[in-house]
């Protein structure tokens, strides 16, 4: 049987202000407004085959993370890519964004760091590459 999926298209985020939010992700990731509505915008890293991030203004935010009870670690759901840690972890503190500490494996400083943005959903940063990325 042949794979009918073949990627992720979007990623969803709920967010209490759209306007403050789309300043953020564009200035912190550096993506483009690809679509802007009342209530939602698209927004793309502008690269084939990267999910696009989708905005949706909300009341009611439940978070993009989730607590693991076997290792009673906060995760996220989104993990974006740096080539580096250190310096993008040393950017967002400059830009006042809540950030977590640096998690980077001694032997072959692999690893990431957990931050926030404005409505505190938890994102993640990873310098780890998978194969196919």
């Amino acid at each position: 049987m042949s794979s009918f999926i073949s990627h992720i298209g979007t990623v969803e985020i709920p967010v209490s202000n759209l306007k403050n939010s789309i300043k953020f992700y564009t200035k912190v990731l550096e993506v483009e407004v690809i679509f802007e509505g009342e209530k939602n915008a698209m927004l793309s890293f502008n690269k084939k085959g990267v999910p696009t991030i989708f905005l949706v203004e909300t009341d009611k935010i439940e978070g993009v993370s989730f607590h693991n009870t076997n290792s009673d670690v906060e995760h996220t759901v989104i993990d974006f890519y740096t080539e580096s840690l250190e310096d993008f972890r040393y950017w967002l503190t400059e830009q006042d964004v809540e950030v977590g500490p640096l998690n980077v494996h001694p032997e072959n400083g692999m690893g990431g760091f957990g931050f926030k943005d404005p409505d505190g959903n938890k994102l993640s940063v990873t310098n780890v590459l998978h194969k196919y990325q």
